[in-house]
């Protein structure tokens, strides 16, 4: 039998627990929150009041935080194209609309609330050219992304484990910075985008640590493969308005990590982290293929922390069309 059948067919067995996954993992639409929860009542007469506190309070916030979160939510909008990538995953029929393509949508239908309150909130804040912004995010759209899995569900589940968690760990930061500005509903706001984040990690994680279970070997072989290859951000097609493709993920990225919101040290924790999550040190019954790769990927952490180590940030913002040094003070 060929890999790509022996995936469907590890997919088909576990389609039966999808549906706990999503009792597990997912809210339903009428217990979580939503966007309008943290953003000033339109209905209300004190609307204007609560539009003008937004915007005083985000004028104290410095450029690279302004950078990190036009970054965070271009990302988040750019939601279509990880949806339309998932659909096509091996196993993910929508057409029969099985289990698994019932968790993409479900689980689309939660982060699609991310783009929409942080979008909301950088349109009232007034810090950012909000046209620049909507010009990246219709090229993100448009340009797509590559993220090396194929339409291998073991390299997508890992990919997608490792991303939520990347995620997490960006909004939370946001949250942290936000927080120590003395800005407490946006802290509050991007701490509820960061628990959606880690616990969507778990799901795709779950996923994985059911797959070592059935067929051990392969999936270390597509966990090999994605740490061996690095993964790439989604938004690493980003760029502005009459730019190249990629030309902006670097100096975003620099922005990221000189504010401490993404760092080089994050994605090494990352890697070690589910390394942990998933026993890779205990797994038993591999192919000599896949013992081979469970020695590499023991020792990638170490190694890939002195690369970390060795970067250097360059000390100077870069000035983004998205967000105008006029508008920060």
């Amino acid at each position: 039998m060929s890999i790509k059948n022996i995936r469907l067919e590890v997919m088909q067995f576990l389609e039966n627990k999808v549906d706990g996954f999503m009792d597990q993992y997912l809210i339903p639409v009428e217990k979580i929150w939503q966007p309008s929860d943290f953003l000033p009542n339109s209905e209300s007469d004190t609307f204007f009041e609560e539009v003008k506190e937004l915007r005083e309070l985000a004028k104290d916030l410095p450029y690279d935080f302004w950078v990190a979160m036009v970054g965070d939510t271009i990302t988040e909008e750019a939601l279509p194209t990880y949806e339309s990538w998932l659909m096509d995953v091996e196993g993910v029929d929508n057409v029969e609309r099985n289990a698994w393509s019932k968790w993409v949508r479900q689980w689309t239908g939660e982060e699609n609330r991310h783009g929409d309150v942080l979008n909301k909130y950088l349109y009232l804040s007034g810090r950012v050219n909000m046209r620049e912004v909507e010009m990246t995010t219709q090229h993100l759209i448009s340009d797509g992304f590559d993220i090396g899995t194929g339409r291998d569900p073991y390299k997508n589940f890992v990919y997608t484990s490792f991303q939520e968690l990347a995620t997490y760990i960006s909004h939370n930061r946001v949250s942290q910075l936000a927080k120590s500005y003395g800005d407490n509903k946006l802290s509050k706001m991007c701490k509820m985008i960061a628990g959606d984040e880690m616990r969507h990690h778990h799901a795709y994680s779950e996923f994985v640590t059911q797959i070592f279970k059935v067929d051990p070997s392969e999936m270390m072989l597509a966990f090999n493969h994605m740490m061996r290859n690095k993964i790439t951000m989604p938004a690493g097609f980003l760029r502005e308005s009459g730019e190249k493709i990629s030309s902006a993920f670097e100096q975003f990225s620099n922005s990221a990590q000189r504010i401490g919101v993404y760092t080089a040290n994050d994605y090494v924790d990352i890697m070690q982290k589910l390394i942990e999550r998933w026993e890779v040190d205990k797994l038993s019954g591999l192919t000599d293929e896949a013992e081979k790769a469970r020695d590499y990927l023991m020792k990638l952490p170490a190694r890939m922390a002195k690369v970390s180590e060795r970067l250097v940030i360059p000390a100077e913002s870069t000035i983004f069309k998205w967000v105008e040094p006029a508008l920060i003070r």
